[in-house]
């Protein structure tokens, strides 16, 4: 990638790409252009400007902190997110995630830095080095991009956006507004309802990019199979869920659409906008690039049928680490149908009750301060397990935020009782967002593969796995979804 002074990846190929207005590369890199103080993404329809005139970033915040402007034609703040930070384990990586979660906003940079295990001063030099901005210029563009929404899609006053954004006065907020968009706040808000893009049904309403293809039909079906009574529904294609925020409790409604999807959110506290968001592009794999994971993976022989069906596809995600793990236990040796009835069970005993239902969402999965004193009506050596995990989870023992090192959060779950490799890789694939994170001893990768005339023993799918890194999570979803009917068993989280 690159950042505001040197190039860390091909230039010319950056810039074949601005000449073609490739929307691949929208959210990898960002196209400033001197002359006329604003950045844009590579696919903006405005005139190519001359290459002379023109510097790459690889975050808005890195072209902000150079004086630029965004572009109001192409709005590239409203572009999805760069895959690498997914696919990136070291510091800038989990730094990158923690901060598109809005724990700067929430904990400030020494926050930041503790969760990750660095010092300030190293964690700000390393994201400089590589993304062209420290956590605060990040975490500022964040705001601002969090506060055109508000003021787009509410009538919220704009001094209460401004703290629901994050900012620390009006001030701050009203300069930051006019450096970043070169318009005032009410100049925003003004020009969305002339587009018609303003809206008041108790609702915030907005569109989530994502990278062509998507599968978005798939996703909901996979989520909809998996869906908990009383914390998730899905209806007529629209997947509905409860959320746990840091402020206080929300619902989202997330409805696949043409090149988007739309989002509806309900948040007891605004300040969670930007957490909520994050949290449901992770849950829909929003950030992905398909096409790279179809190139690694459409030249294999065995897999590559199946990528070329169906391209699109991508790795569920989920909002609350927390309630994927303890999903993960239940879902152990268990049908897709067990695992939610026993899922439902807990809410239905241990959840809290939503001040404002909607629909069939009435509850928050229960948190792990609760289950952890459980008596569920389980086998004894789960019920067990399961208050170890949220013991570990609840006590701080066990850490499973985005910024977590991987390797170490696994090696800390399989020390559990009751917790093995499976339960762990599976935990890292849809909550910590590992898209290497493979099962070779889950039986809907071992079934698919003996249909395609593969040995499914675990070994032997270990060996064949390799060929498949950096994309192994990618490839488990396509062997299970090759399977003609559901197994037990697999993926019951």
């Amino acid at each position: 990638m690159c950042n505001g002074d040197d190039m860390l990846i091909d230039a010319d190929r950056i810039w074949q790409a601005v000449e073609r207005g490739d929307a691949r590369f929208d959210g990898w890199v960002y196209v400033g252009v001197r002359t006329t103080g604003i950045y844009c993404r590579p696919s903006c329809p405005a005139r190519t400007p001359k290459r002379q005139n023109v510097r790459f970033f690889s975050t808005a915040a890195a072209a902000q902190e150079s004086g630029l402007r965004a572009c109001k034609r192409c709005r590239p703040d409203a572009t999805p997110g760069s895959p690498d930070w997914d696919l990136r384990s070291d510091l800038v990586g989990r730094a990158m995630r923690l901060i598109a979660d809005g724990v700067v906003d929430r904990e400030g940079v020494g926050g930041l830095a503790e969760r990750l295990g660095y010092t300030e001063r190293h964690v700000h030099r390393q994201l400089v080095a590589v993304v062209g901005a420290g956590p605060l210029a990040l975490a500022r563009a964040q705001r601002a991009q969090t506060s055109r929404v508000l003021l787009e899609t509410t009538s919220m006053p704009a001094g209460e956006v401004a703290f629901a954004a994050g900012f620390r006065s009006v001030r701050q907020f009203n300069d930051t507004i006019r450096e970043v968009f070169a318009e005032a706040p009410r100049d925003l808000r003004a020009r969305a309802r002339r587009q018609g893009r303003a809206a008041d049904s108790g609702m915030i309403t907005l569109r989530l990019p994502h990278r062509e293809p998507f599968d978005g039909a798939d996703l909901i079906a996979f989520l909809g199979r998996r869906a908990v009574p009383g914390v998730e529904e899905v209806d007529g294609g629209v997947y509905r869920r409860s959320l746990r925020l840091p402020h206080g409790a929300g619902v989202v409604e997330l409805e696949p659409a043409d090149g988007h999807v739309v989002a509806r959110l309900r948040l007891d506290d605004v300040r969670d906008l930007s957490a909520a968001v994050q949290r449901s592009r992770t849950l829909l794999d929003l950030d992905a690039d398909p096409r790279g994971v179809a190139d690694a993976l459409g030249a294999d022989p065995l897999l590559g049928p199946l990528v070329a069906a169906a391209p699109g596809r991508r790795v569920p995600g989920h909002v609350d680490a927390h309630e994927l793990a303890v999903r993960a236990v239940l879902g152990q040796q268990v049908s897709l149908a067990g695992a939610a009835t026993l899922a439902g069970r807990l809410v239905a005993e241990h959840g809290e009750p939503l001040g404002r239902p909607l629909g069939g969402v009435t509850h928050l999965f229960p948190s792990a301060a609760a289950l952890a004193t459980a008596e569920p009506a389980m086998p004894r050596a789960r019920a067990a397990a399961l208050r170890g995990l949220a013991s570990a989870l609840a006590g701080g023992d066990i850490a499973l935020d985005v910024g977590v090192d991987r390797e170490a959060a696994h090696a800390a779950l399989v020390a559990l009782p009751g917790i093995g490799p499976w339960t762990a890789s599976y935990i890292a694939m849809r909550a910590l967002r590992d898209p290497d994170a493979f099962l070779p001893t889950d039986l809907g990768v071992r079934h698919a593969l003996e249909r395609l005339g593969q040995d499914g023993r675990p070994n032997a799918v270990l060996r064949l796995a390799e060929r498949w890194r950096p994309y192994r999570a990618s490839a488990v979803q396509h062997l299970w979804a090759s399977l003609s009917q559901p197994v037990d068993r697999t993926e019951a989280a």
